[in-house]
């Protein structure tokens, strides 16, 4: 009876184990969050991977090099965002902004997250008193 009941657990587990989850973060590259440079990162280095290197790739190529990643500032973790399933076009409007949530399944053996979704922060409201002062 106990063995039945540990691979009824066992299957239900590995059915949710599947789930997609949200995490929310900032959007960034693995090289800027390892410098801890998420405001410094400069934009070149999602479409060819490193500070300067559009020195030797045509700007506005994305090269495989480029890699995404997902800096969780309450834990200090950072995902990999396998993007074979997003379009990276609509990433652009998350990129070194908070508030990026990726809806995906955790690979905690690569610490990848394989996003299936992607959703930018919304806008910032105007105020009234933006470039009164």
């Amino acid at each position: 009876m106990k063995k039945v009941a540990l691979l009824c657990a066992a299957l239900v587990f590995s059915a949710f184990a599947n789930e997609p989850e949200e995490f929310e973060g900032l959007l960034t590259t693995p090289g800027c969050a390892a410098q801890g440079a998420f405001a410094d990162c400069y934009l070149e280095n999602y479409a060819c991977g490193s500070d300067g290197c559009f020195k030797k790739t045509d700007a506005g190529v994305i090269t495989k090099d480029a890699k995404y990643a997902l800096y969780q500032h309450n834990t200090g973790k950072v995902y990999t965002i396998d993007t074979t399933k997003l379009k990276l076009a609509e990433m652009r409007e998350g990129m070194n902004k908070n508030g990026v949530v990726v809806v995906g399944v955790l690979d905690e053996a690569t610490n990848t997250i394989k996003a299936t979704e992607f959703k930018s922060p919304p806008p910032p409201k105007k105020s009234f008193f933006k470039g009164c002062l």
